[in-house]
């Protein structure tokens, strides 16, 4: 599973595809206090992006490639 869910962090890894966006929207509605951790996510589908936009959780760990981290996290690290 590409998104682990934890009481209050989801942690994403590898490759993260549409079906995980309809459950993490889910887990986002139902923990007011969610935090992300990209650290080992390799791919995040724009469906996922959208979700993390509107719910604007904070990333404790950007994405170790630089190359994901560089385009994701200027538009997730907005002002809170």
């Amino acid at each position: 599973m590409p998104i682990h869910f934890l009481k209050s962090v989801a942690c994403f890894k590898g490759v993260c595809t549409v079906e995980e966006a309809e459950p993490l929207l889910q887990w986002l509605q139902d923990q007011p206090r969610a935090k992300i951790k990209l650290r080992e996510c390799t791919h995040l589908h724009t469906a996922i992006l959208q979700v993390l936009l509107v719910a604007n959780p904070p990333v404790t760990l950007p994405p170790q490639d630089p190359e994901l981290a560089r385009w994701l996290m200027p538009a997730l690290q907005n002002d809170r």
